[in-house]
């Protein structure tokens, strides 16, 4: 198993610990733009912040089941695109935190999002470079 396989795989851990706080701190009240895209899947917001990262995570999964575990020509953009997002979402909640002034939900995992996600970008850079490429 390769180090980006490894490293991405954290990655989707991270986000479903992530995922697990935010429900638990029921993101989608405190936080408004969870409360406008839940809505948009379900009058349920509750509902809708499942779907939603059930969706996510079973995308995750099959990112790393298929294209990455095989090889596809699409992994390396596809995995950039995931790196890009969880950093987003790791330096949002943690900027988040810092506007309000104490705990909002997934500011907790949110660093697990950031190291995992930097890790991925360093292991993607690392199978860039004309070393790696030699070996």
């Amino acid at each position: 198993m390769s180090r980006i396989t490894v490293s991405f795989g954290a990655l989707l851990i991270a986000q479903i610990f992530h995922s697990i706080e935010e429900y638990r701190g029921r993101l989608w009240e405190s936080f408004p733009p969870a409360a406008f895209v839940t809505g948009m899947v379900s009058p349920v917001r509750e509902l809708g912040f499942l779907v939603i990262n059930a969706l996510l995570v079973a995308f995750g999964i099959w990112c790393l089941l298929w294209p990455v575990r095989h090889k596809w020509r699409v992994v390396r953009p596809l995995l950039w695109f995931w790196m890009l997002i969880e950093t987003i979402n790791g330096v949002g909640h943690v900027a988040w935190s810092v506007r309000q002034g104490g705990y909002t939900p997934g500011v907790i995992t949110a660093p697990m999002l950031l190291v995992a996600a930097t890790y991925l970008a360093v292991q993607l850079r690392h199978a860039q470079s004309p070393v790696s490429r030699a070996a």
